[in-house]
């Protein structure tokens, strides 16, 4: 059964076109994030479900129901914002109980629900607290708390998490998960932050000027981006390019300048004509350095540049003709800047894509 079906949506702001004839199912139960830069329609797409925006054209189902018209209040979500947005002068249980009281419920049920959110979220001890006694995090957590409280089966999360520092980030970003994991309710989630979307997600929207480029999950996004974009947006540090051609005239190749890179084993999903621009890209943890065999198919040298250790891993720069080149090693191997070292690299981990529409080959 799908929780969220939306059907060529489309929002305009006078002659701007922010979101541009959307489809979209989310299934029951699914942990989606919307990803993508500042200004790509991710949180307006989210308003629009939650019905804080009037959408242009198109349709949005909830549980089968049309709710395209229907007030926030009737559409049986729960919405946690960027903003805590709690009231200074009520306590976290006043906080977490205020939209059930406006919604009269039974005052026996009321407690109920506070009783299990505020367990679920382990906030039972700040309930007598206001919120200019809490922490960052402890202030997230009662607001995920007041829509928690709301007991609907569509939970929407706009960049949560943005406020807070690193440390807290990761803290709650494991508690949003596991508390999915005991709810098996429906969340959307959007976030510019890819870490988030590919540790949280089922399946990750990847979104560009109102429009999804790519809909999959973390891991086929990962590694086989749809385009050059998406390619450079997921990855952190980001993925390699080289600008060259192929050469079709033994085995197929990658040209770049008077090199050559054989391709036996990369799955081109269309026939590729000789002498096509292309790009090549690879990510840095798929370079892998040759200690004197060179047994990869492709291999080549490059001089270290700079080097920065990130614990576990190193992260080192240098050029291969023209083109910043970037790979990790092992932090424990020792990299001196000025070093001559091979690469190699496997064409089953590579992505090729056309060079002027910059969709994968």
């Amino acid at each position: 059964m799908n929780s969220i079906e939306i059907k060529n949506l489309s929002l305009n702001f006078g002659d701007v076109k922010v979101l541009k004839d959307l489809n979209l199912t989310i299934e029951k139960g699914e942990f989606l994030v919307l990803l993508g830069a500042s200004g790509c329609g991710k949180s307006t797409l989210l308003n629009c479900i939650a019905g804080l925006l009037d959408v242009t054209d198109g349709q949005i189902f909830i549980n089968e129901q049309n709710v395209t018209w229907l007030e926030p209040a009737q559409r049986g979500i729960g919405m946690v914002f960027q903003s805590y947005a709690l009231y200074p002068q009520m306590t976290v249980e006043g906080n977490l109980s205020f939209s059930l009281k406006n919604a009269k419920l039974a005052k026996d049920e009321i407690n109920r629900r506070v009783k299990n959110a505020s367990e679920i979220l382990q906030i039972e001890d700040l309930l007598k607290r206001k919120p200019a006694a809490l922490s960052g995090g402890q202030r997230q957590r009662v607001a995920i708390g007041r829509a928690l409280v709301r007991d609907v089966d569509v939970f929407l999360f706009d960049e949560p998490l943005s406020n807070l520092d690193a440390k807290l980030r990761t803290e709650l970003r494991v508690e949003i998960k596991r508390l999915h994991h005991k709810l098996n309710n429906t969340m959307i989630y959007v976030t510019h932050d890819q870490i988030e979307a590919m540790t949280l997600a089922n399946r990750i929207a990847i979104m560009r000027d109102g429009l999804i480029l790519q809909l999959d999950d973390p891991k086929n996004i990962y590694n086989f981006p749809i385009n050059k974009y998406v390619a450079e947006f997921i990855g952190s540090p980001g993925m390699n390019f080289l600008q060259g051609h192929i050469n079709n005239k033994d085995n197929v190749s990658f040209q770049i300048d008077d090199t050559l890179f054989e391709l036996n084993g990369y799955n081109f999903q269309t026939v590729v004509e000789d002498k096509r621009p292309v790009w090549l890209g690879v990510r840095p943890e798929n370079i892998v350095v040759n200690d004197g065999n060179k047994s990869l198919p492709v291999n080549f040298d490059v001089v270290v540049e700079v080097i920065e250790p990130m614990g576990a891993d190193t992260l080192v720069w240098s050029h291969f003709n023209g083109h910043e080149f970037r790979f990790t090693v092992d932090g424990n191997k020792v990299i001196n800047i000025g070093e001559k070292i091979n690469l190699g690299f496997d064409p089953l981990h590579i992505s090729i894509f056309d060079f002027e529409s910059e969709d994968r080959l």
